[in-house]
């Protein structure tokens, strides 16, 4: 059952969904795991940047507000502009992406969209000529390992948005 609390900011009000189940808590040694997972998938020689415009895209597709707001937040705390991230969720109509993030967005968005079929050759192939095999394993498993993490939030809604 969710319920909702109210929360006054400056007179607005805002609707603050409910906790669902805190796996994190409830299974921690799965928890553990996961973020020592983290922690390598952030041990990579990617650009900051470019993983955080990877981690909320995916984040936005699964509809994990909570991994959508920290993933914004980081990404601005790496450099990134306001202007890109309010652009992330048509960034094929801007010019503001370039082809190597392009490439990852489109492989972000294949890879999470598994259930339109498996990631096609065409967009594998645009991401193989962007990056270097190492960069796209790495990318692959960022990709991979934020989807778990949106799979959780999304599910469980097991984090607080503060």
């Amino acid at each position: 059952m969710t319920t909702e609390t109210l929360t006054a900011d400056g007179g607005r009000s805002f609707v603050v969904p409910a906790a669902r189940l805190a796996v994190d808590e409830l299974a921690p040694q799965i928890n553990r795991a996961m973020n020592a997972l983290d922690a390598a998938s952030r041990q990579v020689s990617l650009e900051p940047s470019l993983l955080e415009l990877v981690r909320a895209r995916a984040s936005q597709l699964n509809g994990c507000a909570y991994c959508v707001d920290m993933h914004n937040r980081d990404a601005r705390k790496a450099g990134e502009s306001e202007r890109r991230l309010f652009a992330l969720p048509v960034w094929r109509e801007t010019p503001f992406f370039t082809a190597r993030e392009r490439a990852a967005l489109d492989l972000t968005e294949a890879a999470t969209r598994l259930t339109d079929g498996p990631v096609g050759d065409a967009v594998y192939q645009a991401a193989a000529s962007e990056f270097t095999d190492v960069e796209l394993a790495e990318l692959i498993w960022t990709i991979t390992v934020i989807n778990a993490w949106n799979r959780l939030g999304a599910t469980a809604r097991p984090w607080a948005l503060s």
